[in-house]
């Protein structure tokens, strides 16, 4: 306990120990936060759950925080349901069974841009006579539009840019002028959107005991949450949280497995010698000039594609790696000291001698080396999703980039769908490749006075 107090200690010595634990820890959290609120389940379904899932999301929307860099302010998605009371709704009991239903809803609208698309979910209850809405418009100006008038179904949907009635109404030519027509003061020699307050006023009748209404208003705007949206509207945050611990599992554990596993097998050939060692040290050989990615490559397309494969598979072929022989050759050294011969006089296992002696004194140079190779696997499992032979399932950082890449999205301007995951990637590795830096100047006395 005292010696690791003392590392410690001597760990936080250095800046930039000190902001690869700010950096890793931050990962931790966000794992730990996407897995404690977004199931495993519930990421796999939210992720391959398509159009249907995320209706409620704009295409190709940039994050929110987009209009604290611009000066031309771009409206942001929100959603609102008379079912959950976001709406306001008033119901008004009528003769022989029927009733009225009034729902409304205000916004302040303070952009300067003007929304992709404003959508209408309309829920009824009813036996035989379909309820009939009435929904208008009300600008910060005072103009009350009519929208539209209609009788629904149980499930309906009614998108303002798709009524040809409205779109007559409004004397305009397509699906984009009609919404901007909704935002603008018909009179103005300039069409700006007017900023203020509107007001989306929808009017029901049920003609039955037992009827009702319940309506969901969409504003699909041209920005979105913390992370923004892809062509299919997946909210982004949700493979930027659960990419994470996908990541950070990868690399801890294939950088784990490869160090352990590597230094065991060199003190065992080491200890053993004659015709385990020659085996040992020709696998070896063999392996460093095998291709690596070409493997992994052939692996994933032609038998699985799941991360534990492509795992397990890394993990065995970066076993037998140059490494073997670093620590074949300080095993070597070792295993003629006089501490070694003690054990041997007093009876000592081979076992023994292996796991108690020869491995503990290569702790020091395992540590640093096992927190360096962390980003490697983290980028080896993002390539080989940019490649598209990353984990189906998985929302991944690596599958943002590759679905990127696949759309287009850097000759259309789309950063933000690249950027987000690259900088993770970034920052991972930093945060990695700080600590492990400095835990090499802690272990290595040679490096600690430069």
């Amino acid at each position: 306990m005292n010696a690791l107090k003392n590392s410690f200690r001597e760990l936080v010595r250095y800046p930039s120990a000190v902001v690869g634990l700010v950096v890793i820890l931050f990962l931790l959290v966000i794992s730990i936060y996407a897995l404690a609120t977004i199931p495993y389940n519930e990421a796999v379904r939210l992720w391959r759950g398509g159009e249907d899932v995320w209706y409620q999301n704009p295409k190709y929307a940039p994050p929110a925080w987009f209009n604290v860099f611009s000066s031309k302010k771009e409206p942001v998605s929100f959603f609102v349901s008379s079912a959950n009371g976001s709406m306001t709704k008033t119901v008004t009991p009528g003769a022989q069974g029927s009733s009225t239903v009034d729902i409304n809803y205000s916004f302040d609208y303070s952009y300067d841009g003007y929304p992709q698309e404003m959508i209408l979910y309309f829920t009824t209850k009813f036996s035989e006579k379909l309820p009939f809405v009435s929904v208008s418009w009300i600008t910060p100006d005072g103009r009350k539009i009519r929208i539209a008038d209609m009788a629904v179904d149980r499930k309906q949907t009614y998108r303002f840019s798709q009524d040809p009635r409205l779109q007559k109404r409004l004397k305009t030519d397509n699906a984009v002028m009609l919404i901007q027509a909704l935002f603008v003061d018909p009179k103005a020699k300039n069409p700006l959107p007017i900023k203020g307050q509107y007001q989306l006023v929808i009017t029901g009748t049920t003609f039955e005991a037992g009827s009702d209404i319940d309506a969901e208003f969409v504003f699909h705007g041209q920005l979105y949450g913390w992370a923004g949206t892809d062509l299919y509207r997946r909210d982004l945050l949700l493979p930027l949280l659960w990419g994470t611990p996908v990541a950070l599992a990868f690399g801890l554990i294939a950088a784990l497995g490869t160090s352990l596993l590597t230094m065991i097998i060199a003190a065992v050939g080491s200890w053993y010698g004659g015709w385990l060692d020659e085996l040992i040290q020709r696998i070896t050989e063999i392996n460093l000039v095998l291709p690596f990615l070409a493997i992994l490559i052939m692996v994933g397309t032609f038998y699985s594609r799941s991360i534990w494969v492509i795992l397990g598979v890394t993990v065995l072929l970066s076993i037998f790696s140059g490494q073997i022989k670093t620590y074949r050759a300080i095993f070597l050294q070792s295993k003629e000291s006089p501490y070694i011969e003690a054990a041997r006089a007093y009876g000592a296992s081979n076992v023994r001698i292996i796991f108690s002696y020869l491995i503990p004194r290569m702790i020091p140079l395992l540590i640093p080396a096992l927190v360096s190779s962390v980003p490697s696997f983290v980028f080896l499992e993002a390539s080989l999703a940019v490649l598209g032979l990353g984990d189906p399932v998985l929302p991944t950082w690596g599958k943002i980039i590759e679905n990127a890449f696949a759309d287009g999205a850097l000759y259309s301007g789309r950063y933000y769908w690249v950027l987000e995951p690259a900088v993770l990637l970034m920052l991972t590795g930093l945060g990695f490749a700080m600590l492990g830096f400095a835990l090499d100047r802690i272990f290595n006395p040679r490096l600690r006075d430069i």
